[in-house]
Order: C-alpha cells, then sequence, then structure tokens
C-alpha cells in the first residue's frame, strides 16, 4: 500500500478505536460506504480494524470514522506495524487489569458482605451515610474503570444510534441511579426496596473489564502465522558494492546488488543465483521439508534458509516487492477480509442492541404491573440484568477470530487465501478439475521416443524440431530444445514461427516449412498420418505425449515426450475422492495420452485435447450441472478458468498470470497442499458456526433468564452481577475456540 495520504483505486487500512461489537462493525461500514470513492469496506472487529477499498482520500476516511463516534488512524503495512500494534495492545491489557482490580478491589468485598451479612438496605441514618459512601466510591470505579463504557455509550447517542457500551452504560448506571435514590431519598420507596446494588455495577465493570483483558490476551495468539512470517525476514544482507563487501540494513538493498549469503544464514531478499551452490530449507514459506538444490540461473526467496554451500546472487526484488513481503500482506488481508456467514451476525447486530433495549423496558413494565413486592426493585434487577447478559460481543468476535486463525493456519502449510469469500467457498466444493501439466504432473517433460520416417535421420529431425521448438515457451518445446542440447545438437535459424493454440506450432528453418503438432493439425494441412496411428497409439498408452513433424508437407517423424507424474499425486487425488470430492483432469494432450495419465492417478473422468479458450467452458459445464468446482492449474492458459471456478487454485510454482487469477495459491507444487486447503476451510466454517450457534444460543437462553421466566415457577431472578460474569464469559469462549483451530493438523490418509 502507498503511504500517500490519497487512495488511488486501491485499498487502505485503518486501525478503529472505540468499536466494541457487531454494532459498532455495522455502523463504521456503513459510514464508510457512505464516502464518495469507497467501493467497499470490510471490518474486521478481532483485529479493530477497517479495510476500505476505492478512490476516497484517507481523511476523507477518517473524518467519516470519527463523525460516526470512533476514532481512527491510517495502519501501516503489517511489516512495519506489527512491533507498534502489539505494544498497544500490551498497553490496553495493562489499562484493563489495573481498571479490574480497581472494581474488584470494591466489588467483591460488598459481594461478600451481601453473602455473609445479607443486609444491604437502608434503615437508619447511620447506614445511610455509610452506603453513601460506598456509592460514591462506586461512582470513583465507574468513572476510572468504566469511563470508556460510559463515553462509547454518549459517543453513540449523539450519533443516534446504540452499541454494546449503550447497553453497559445504562444497565451499570440504572443499578447505581436505582442505589443512590434508595440511600439519598429512602422515603419515596417501600421499605420492603430500600435495597442497594452498588456491589452489582462495580462487579459488571470489573468482570467485563476482565473478559476484555482476557480476550485481547488471546486475540494476540490469533497473529502468531504474521508474526512467524514477518519473523523469517532477515535484518541485514552482506552486499557487494565497488568489489567491498558490507553489511547493510535490509531496506538499503537496492535492485541490481550482488548479496552473499553463508551456509545458515537467511536470503535477505529475492534474487536469482550468479555464483555457487547450496540446498534451500524453504519449508517456511511452502511447507515442503525437503530441501531445494540452487545453482546458477536459480530463484532465490527472501525468508529461506541456505543450508549448506555459499551464494551470490543478484536482487530482483526488494522491501514490499519480495515474495515473502507479498505474502505477508496477502495473509494479513484475507485475515480481514468477511466471509459471507459473517454477514449473518452483521444483520443481526444491526437490529439487536435496540430489540434488547425495548426488551428490557417491557421487562420492567411487566415487574412493575404484575411481579411481586418490592416490584420497583425486581424491576431495576431485572431490566439490568437483561441488558447486561445481551451485550453482543460474542456475536461480533465470532466470524473474525476464526477467519484469522484458519488463514493464518492455511499459510502454515503453504496454502495462500486470499479472502474470506474464498476459504467459506472452498469447504462447500463438490467437484475439483485437474489441469494434467504442471498439476498432476512435473510440468518438466523429457524427450523419450524419436521414431524418424522415409528416409530421414534421427539427427536431423531432432535438429529441425528443436530449431522450431526454440521459439516457443511451452513446456514440451523447452523440452525439445533440452534435449537436442544434451546431445550436442545446435538449433539452427527459426523464421516465421506461429503457435496454433492447441494443435502445435508452424515456422522455418533452412528453408524448410516444418509443422510440429498433433493429429489434428496434420490433417487440418492436408497431411494423411493414418499409418502411424498404431505407433502413436502405442505410445499414448504408455503416458506419453506423441507429436507429428512435418517437413515440406511430408510426414518426418513421431517424437513423443513424457512428463512424469508426481511422487504424490496419486495419494493426494485419493484424499480428495475419500472426501466425496469428483475429481475430473484436464488437459489439452491427446485422448490417449489423457486416459494414460488418469488411469495411473487413479482418476475415472477427464477431458483430453481441451484447447486453452474452452477450459473455462468447461467449468461452466460442471456449475451447470449444480457442482461447486474449484479449478487447479499453473499455465497462463489456465487463467481464464481460475477466474471462472467457484473457487480457483493456482500451483504456487507456476505463472503470476494464474496466480493473480486465483482464490488460492499452493505455495509447493504438491496437491497435498489442495486437499489441506480444503481441510483447513473446512474446519475454519465448522468453527465458525460454532461460534455463531453458541452466540446466539447465549443470547437466546440468557434474555429471557434475565428477564426472569424462571420467577414465578422456581422463584428465581438472576443477578446483575452473574450476567456480567456470563457476558465475559461468552466472548472469552468465543476467542478460545477460535484458538483451537491452531492446533488444527490435516489428516494424510
Amino acid at each position: 500500500m502507498s503511504k500517500s495520504r490519497a487512495v488511488t483505486s486501491n485499498e487502505c487500512q485503518l486501525i478503529i478505536d472505540g468499536a466494541s461489537c457487531a454494532s459498532c462493525v455495522g455502523k463504521i461500514e456503513r459510514a464508510l460506504t457512505a464516502v464518495s470513492g469507497v467501493s467497499k469496506a470490510e471490518m474486521n472487529l478481532a483485529d479493530r480494524t477497517v479495510t476500505v477499498s476505492g478512490t476516497a482520500a484517507t481523511e476523507a476516511l477518517i473524518r467519516a470514522v470519527e463523525a460516526a463516534g470512533y476514532h481512527a488512524s491510517l495502519l501501516e503495512p503489517a511489516v512495519d506495524a506489527m512491533a507498534e500494534r502489539e505494544q498497544a495492545d500490551l498497553a490496553y491489557y495493562r489499562k484493563l487489569m489495573r481498571d479490574m482490580a480497581a472494581a474488584l478491589g470494591l466489588g467483591v468485598p460488598l459481594m461478600l458482605y451481601s453473602l455473609v451479612v445479607g443486609d444491604m438496605t437502608i434503615n437508619s441514618g447511620a447506614e445511610q451515610l455509610a452506603w453513601l459512601v460506598v456509592g460514591l466510591l462506586t461512582l470513583a470505579v465507574m468513572l476510572f474503570s468504566g469511563r470508556h463504557f460510559y463515553v462509547g455509550a454518549w459517543q453513540s447517542l449523539k450519533n443516534h444510534t446504540a452499541n454494546m457500551d449503550t447497553l453497559i452504560a445504562l444497565g451499570t448506571g440504572t443499578a447505581w441511579l436505582y442505589s443512590m435514590t434508595v440511600v439519598l431519598l429512602p422515603q419515596l420507596l417501600p421499605e420492603m426496596a430500600r435495597h442497594v446494588y452498588f456491589e452489582a455495577t462495580a462487579m459488571i465493570i470489573g468482570l467485563i473489564d476482565l473478559g476484555l483483558a482476557l480476550e485481547i490476551k488471546a486475540r494476540g495468539r490469533t497473529s502468531e502465522a504474521i508474526k512467524r512470517l514477518i519473523g523469517l525476514q532477515a535484518k541485514t544482507a552482506r552486499v557487494i558494492r565497488d568489489g567491498v563487501e558490507q553489511d547493510i540494513a535490509i531496506e538499503l538493498v537496492k535492485l541490481e546488488d550482488s548479496v552473499r549469503v553463508r551456509p545458515g544464514e537467511k536470503i535477505p531478499v529475492d534474487g536469482q543465483v550468479i555464483e555457487g551452490h547450496s540446498a534451500m530449507d524453504e519449508s517456511m514459506l511452502t511447507g515442503e521439508p525437503m530441501p531445494v538444490e540452487k545453482g546458477i540461473g536459480d530463484e532465490v526467496v527472501a525468508g529461506t534458509l541456505n543450508k549448506t554451500g555459499t551464494l551470490l546472487f543478484r536482487a530482483t526484488r526488494v522491501g514490499k516487492d519480495t515474495a515473502l513481503a507479498q505474502i505477508i500482506e496477502m495473509v494479513r488481508r484475507a485475515q480481514n477480509s468477511k466471509p459471507p456467514i459473517g454477514r449473518l451476525a452483521d444483520v443481526i447486530s444491526a437490529y439487536f442492541v435496540p430489540a434488547i433495549m425495548i426488551i428490557a423496558v417491557l421487562s420492567a413494565l411487566v415487574w412493575l404491573n404484575v411481579g411481586p413486592e418490592p416490584s420497583v426493585a425486581f424491576a431495576m434487577v431485572s431490566a439490568t440484568t437483561v441488558l447486561i447478559i445481551a451485550c453482543p460481543c460474542a456475536l461480533g468476535l465470532a466470524t473474525p477470530m476464526s477467519v484469522m486463525v484458519g488463514v493464518g493456519k492455511a499459510a502454515e502449510v503453504g496454502v495462500l487465501i486470499r479472502n474470506g469469500a474464498a476459504l467459506q467457498t472452498a469447504s462447500r466444493i463438490s467437484a475439483m478439475i485437474l489441469d494434467k501439466t504442471g498439476t498432476i504432473t512435473l510440468g518438466s517433460p523429457k524427450i523419450t521416443d524419436v521414431l524418424p520416417l522415409g528416409s530421414f535421420e534421427r539427427q536431423h529431425v531432432l535438429r529441425l524440431a528443436a530449431s522450431l521448438e526454440s521459439g516457443s515457451e511451452h513446456p514440451l518445446a523447452l523440452a525439445m530444445v533440452a534435449s537436442a542440447r544434451e546431445q550436442g545438437i545446435t538449433p539452427g535459424k527459426l523464421s516465421q514461427f506461429n503457435a496454433l493454440a492447441g494443435h502445435g506450432v508452424e515456422g522455418e528453418v533452412e528453408k524448410h516449412k516444418l509443422l510440429l503438432g498433433n493429429e489434428k493439425l496434420m490433417r487440418e494441412r492436408g497431411i494423411n498420418p493414418d499409418k502411424q496411428l498404431e505407433t502413436v497409439q502405442a505410445l499414448a498408452d504408455e503416458a506419453k505425449t506423441p507429436m507429428y513433424l512435418a517437413v515440406d508437407g511430408q510426414l518426418a517423424a513421431i517424437i513423443a515426450v513424457a512428463d512424469p507424474i508426481k511422487p504424490d499425486s496419486v495419494d493426494a487425488i485419493r484424499r480428495l475422492q475419500k472426501d466425496g470430492i469428483r475429481v475430473v483432469m484436464i488437459t489439452g494432450d491427446n485422448r490417449a495420452t489423457a486416459r494414460a495419465v488418469a488411469a495411473k492417478v487413479g482418476i475415472s473422468e477427464y477431458f483430453a485435447e481441451v484447447l486453452p479458450q474452452d477450459k473455462s467452458r468447461k467449468v461452466q459445464e460442471l456449475q451447470m450441472a449444480g457442482e461447486i468446482v474449484g479449478m487447479t492449474g499453473d499455465g497462463i492458459n489456465d487463467a481464464p478458468a481460475l477466474a471462472m471456478a467457484d473457487v480457483g487454485f493456482a500451483i504456487g510454482t507456476g505463472t503470476d498470470v494464474a496466480i493473480e487469477s486465483a482464490d488460492i495459491t499452493l505455495m509447493r507444487g504438491s496437491l497435498h497442499g489442495l486437499a489441506d486447503a480444503i481441510a483447513v476451510s473446512k474446519a475454519t466454517l465448522r468453527n465458525i458456526k460454532q461460534n455463531l450457534f453458541g452466540a446466539f444460543i447465549y443470547n437466546a437462553a440468557g434474555v429471557p433468564l434475565a428477564a426472569g421466566i424462571l420467577y414465578p415457577v422456581f422463584g428465581l431472578l438472576l443477578s446483575p452481577v452473574i450476567a456480567g460474569a456470563a457476558m465475559a464469559f461468552s466472548s472469552l469462549t468465543v476467542v478460545s475456540n477460535a484458538n483451537r483451530l491452531r492446533l488444527f493438523k490435516a489428516q494424510r490418509h
């Protein structure tokens, strides 16, 4: 994100102070979307941040938040701001613990007094004076320990809205005002109603402060994944400038700098090896435990660990452009995004607080009109308890806490989830389309057979084919050129090169017009391959890709290429099928080769000879059949299909275009990452549903109990203090349940 004050068709993130519940989230999002130029605003209550998309100036966004009654400031990128955020959270945690200690320091002795002595009524002038002192001490607690509740409630009142602070302020304020009325004007109330509730006010404030403090402590653990990723960054780099080696801060490394890393050191920036050979531990980024060999020409990635040799490499991406910095940013954005299921809490919260206030008033009216004596005291206790127990903290935290932990957990196993919608949809995938080359197979094909026809010689046809393929970037073409060079054959000069999508290539080499491709291409150009069909079929049955080479309109050779299947593709595909997912393979390769590969990996359904532009149509066909479709690929030709699918999965070893088109990126080449991504998604959605169910059930059961539904039958009326403890406990339960996801491990079965 740019540090300029204006945002140009981009995203910026604001830190929000003063937001306390799901009602606040809806109010802030509505205030921001009303700003001209804002296309979307999504707030994460758990992280107290809001991500805004559009062209509005930052100042306008901050003004809108402040007009809604909250404070906002621009959040710098996660790499720069994490330490600052941690310090702010720690300071707030300590403040809440001090506030809690002050409130409970008064509330607990009062509570013990009520339990032991049991008499908190006003019957004499001495008792009136004693309780006046207690009332003033309680007021001090309200101002010191509960000030943030009353300030938040006042801000909401000025903006004609209500939130969690409103409920707490009304509840504790009502209890204190009633008690002070008893102390100062006892004659206004019946003798039975002259009971004070100062302990309720102090205990509620103390317990809620304790709950908020514990919530912040637990919430900090949800950012472990981001912290670990940031911890991967080296602090310094050893660069060579003007022939002199020097250690400099990582921020000072420039593009094209020569950087040296020794065994045991982290790669400081992305680059390309220009000297040396080593094994690289990339597990921290990809989840792949096996070291990767690196030599001249290979790319190295910031944050990975150099294991054995010394390397010299040229810096190709620095600062916020490195792969690690972009991964950190992607994880942060995903953690702050909102899955569709999270909108449920937003919709409910818009009506929740006003509804609770109405219920509290109705409850008080019922007690006043049909309740036993002292009806005034019962009405006050009932209304206060309803207001306190119904605070919607847990509802607002239910979704974002789980998303933060789930996205972070996915990142730990090398799965980068772009947004909350992809996280949710991935859990419902019923059909998965897998591209063959580079996804199921290694994507590094080798020449296996060169069969000259007629009077053509092997070396000659291989030279012609390599010359023609030197103009293409296709993996098969690279394999052809590499095979020729390995045999000491130097490709000739190529002209008039033309790639024929889904068919092959054509061009001119040494005045010979060449065609290299499949049977369709040959027949379209009037070349009859019927005599070679049996040979071609035999090669295809061995999972090889046969190609015809024609020279000046005459068949000259059959050249076969094989792309080895990845060692763990079979197991990974079996995992998907065991989860009830319909696995389909798609390829531009010929039908026989596709059938052979599909048989080897256990896939019964496949599409062969599919042109690049038709891959997205195959995705649509499955969607029209009622399937929730995932598409996995690694090439440029997969990008339209990845974008069309309900969830697009890009193999991280593939092209940038494919990765940009995908919803989820698998940082390693293994399809186990695909199964892991779906497993994490299902676990996260299950966790969100548990949290939402718990929050709804808590309020559905708590509000009637607080209103006194059990009193006519059992003579039980919930205490406001118990309501405060239950409210704090409900939020802590949601946070703790979300943190259970950190223990999740995908099963490799």
